[in-house]
């Protein structure tokens, strides 16, 4: 019998050095292989429903588009799919360390997001959204820190508009840094926030519980 093959799609937010944000944040969602044009072809029906143009994206959550969102928001709570994030609050990483680079620290949360939520007997395919000129290098470091795991089959640039599940993670993990940062200034934001936390039924400002596998968060204490 064969493995079962889950793809990671992978984003993040407010994760440079000096973007004058508080948080870094990373993410993914996971979709078992067999699973993924299912949910393209619902997400596909959904837009048409609400007649929506466009990417999925946190900062296009207005009233007009809510209910469009909202939908998401359910689909993805009613399905297989998994997300998981982890969170760093940059005021507390320590730059001054002998040796400490930015880069690698960013890659080692990399490594964090997706080695402890791997099972050994699957197989994985990650992919990852250019956002920048260095990309090749960055698939060449993360290539590098995963090595040893024989069980990520790939590693694979491709553009968030080819993906709505990447798209996904961008909606998930702009609701989690919007509400960290307090921010209260779009109602349907504040209405969507609110349905992620009562269909997660666990807050957005804490670690989840290890084993929480539909909806995993973990806050890095670096203190």
């Amino acid at each position: 019998m064969a493995n079962k093959t889950f793809n990671f799609y992978c984003d993040e937010s407010t994760h440079l050095q000096n973007d004058g944000e508080p948080f870094m944040i990373i993410s993914y969602v996971s979709s078992a292989y067999n699973q993924i044009e299912q949910h393209k072809d619902y997400i596909k029906l959904l837009r048409a429903k609400h007649k929506i143009k466009g990417e999925i994206k946190w900062n296009s959550v207005s009233s007009s588009q809510y209910p469009f969102y909202a939908d998401v928001v359910d689909y993805f709570f009613s399905t297989d799919l998994n997300f998981r994030a982890i969170i760093v609050e940059k005021d507390q990483i320590d730059e001054n360390r002998l040796g400490f680079h930015y880069d690698d620290f960013y890659f080692k949360m990399y490594y964090q997001l997706i080695h402890h939520k791997i099972n050994m007997s699957y197989n994985y395919n990650v992919y990852l959204d250019v956002k920048d000129t260095i990309s090749n290098e960055k698939l060449a470091t993360l290539k590098d820190i995963l090595k040893w795991n024989a069980s990520i089959r790939s590693f694979q640039f491709i553009r968030s508009y080819e993906s709505p599940l990447m798209q996904m993670a961008d909606l998930l993990m702009g609701a989690i840094n919007y509400n960290l940062r307090g921010l209260n200034k779009v109602r349907a934001k504040i209405k969507l926030i609110n349905k992620i936390e009562e269909s997660s039924k666990l807050p957005l400002t804490n670690t989840t519980p290890k084993n929480a596998d539909k909806f995993n968060l973990f806050f890095i204490d670096l203190k």
